[in-house]
């Protein structure tokens, strides 16, 4: 086995870093809001839009990168707020003058959330017909706009979402039962500001940037059915764990979440103003002005965490002997995000866990390093966004006692990573478009 030099992979490390401060600076809510929306005069441009802008608007948000987004409304309306109330996650408020931040817990809701999802309806409730209201969504925005229908308790919901994240379940399935348990999601939250005019100006978070499927689709109509949820449910196989009132409600009989047909929909107006695509290109571009060819598989990874780990080492293994599909130096990228099924006690997220699998099978390579990163700087139920790997982990842990694969296993690269100083702590990004993953291939 070839001998990895820890000193030949730093300038790797180093150039992995930039790559994705470039990454998440094409990605940051505040610059991307200022992209898509503009005053001239008496008249509001959002995206493609052109609409008449009252003396008095509205703002609500909810989402991880809500405030970033709502400061940058507040730059470019002004005084024209009449005020409103944004819901972020616990460490992604920020000082704002005219529009609340409200944090609140994610990815299990809780009261904080459930009072905010409350001040949001009575303003739009309060609405008329020649009012506006900028409605501000991203990733998070599901857990952070709690309003569950009658019959179903916050901690029932909550039992609900626990289920499926321990099931593996994907954010799409998760947000379609989302949806049909909220009083607000599914395109209902519309219904609420109608006859108001309503922009909605949303960074995805979803593989596909599916419009119904960002924060559950409060603003647009929904595509999912109670047939829907109750064949996830019995596809993953937890109608045993979801609280009894969960399943009354979704087994009722009730009358569907609105669709397209829905009146109310003649008066939003939808622009989405970033993506992971959008985070992936910048990286790109940042690693060719490094030197490296650069090489997008995909801004829509989805699947079992490590068997994605597994593909992306053996890429860069070809990549590293053959040339193919890209002759190093070489920078190869994805986006999207990834499932891990729990099967063992330990801590981790998936970043984390993509990085132990795809170190495991890197073990001895040179001149390449791994970097598997959320863009939201948090990564499951820990205080990392990822981790970094190159050929010489398995051997700098297996030096220090530490046994990569039984990690693995028990799904605990956390700790496995910080007593490597590997963890990637980036802290709050304030953005949220799913997952980021550099992989760098030397000369």
């Amino acid at each position: 086995m070839t001998r990895v030099s820890e000193e030949s992979l730093e300038p790797l490390r180093r150039d992995a870093s930039e790559i994705l401060k470039a990454a998440l600076d094409a990605v940051d809510p505040y610059k991307a809001v200022c992209r898509h929306l503009r005053l001239e005069g008496n008249r509001l441009l959002a995206g493609e839009q052109e609409l008449d802008c009252p003396s008095s608007v509205h703002v609500v948000g909810f989402g991880k990168a809500a405030a970033s987004m709502a400061h940058a409304v507040e730059e470019i309306l002004g005084d024209r707020i009449a005020g409103g109330i944004v819901t972020v996650k616990e460490g992604h408020a920020l000082p704002l003058k005219r529009v609340r931040v409200v944090e609140a817990s994610h990815p299990i809701p809780d009261e904080r959330g459930l009072n905010a999802a409350g001040e949001i309806t009575g303003i739009l409730e309060s609405l008329g017909e020649g009012d506006l209201v900028i409605c501000l969504i991203s990733g998070g925005g599901s857990a952070l706009l709690p309003l569950p229908v009658d019959g179903v308790s916050l901690a029932d919901k909550g039992a609900a979402t626990q289920a499926l994240l321990d099931a593996g379940a994907s954010i799409h399935e998760m947000n379609a039962l989302r949806k049909h348990l909220s009083r607000v999601k599914g395109g209902k939250l519309v219904r609420m500001a109608y006859p108001a005019t309503m922009v909605s100006l949303v960074l995805s978070d979803v593989v596909g940037d599916d419009p119904d499927t960002i924060a559950s689709g409060p603003t647009v109509p929904d595509g999912t059915t109670y047939a829907t949820c109750l064949e996830v449910i019995d596809r993953l196989r937890i109608r045993s764990k979801l609280p009894e009132p969960v399943l009354k409600h979704l087994e009722g009989g009730r009358p569907e979440t609105p669709k397209a047909d829905d009146p109310a929909f003649a008066r939003t107006h939808y622009v989405l103003v970033g993506h992971n695509a959008l985070a992936l290109r910048a990286a790109a571009g940042a690693a060719q002005s490094r030197g490296y060819r650069s090489l997008i598989l995909s801004s829509r990874l989805v699947g079992e965490t490590r068997e994605a780990a597994r593909m992306h080492a053996a890429i860069a293994i070809e990549c590293r002997t053959t040339g193919h599909p890209i002759p190093p130096p070489a920078c190869i990228l994805s986006g999207g995000e990834t499932t891990v099924t729990i099967r063992g006690p330990g801590k981790g997220g998936r970043n984390q866990e993509f990085a132990l699998a795809a170190g495991i099978d890197l073990s001895g390579i040179p001149g390449v390093v791994l970097m598997s990163v959320g863009t939201d700087g948090t990564d499951g139920p820990t205080d990392a966004a990822g981790a970094v790997v190159d050929g010489t982990t398995v051997a700098r842990a297996e030096a220090m006692g530490l046994d990569p694969r039984s990690a693995l296993d028990e799904n605990n690269a956390y700790p496995f990573f910080q007593e490597l100083g590997d963890l990637l702590i980036t802290g709050p990004t304030r953005t949220n478009v799913m997952d980021v993953r550099i992989l760098l291939i030397g000369s």
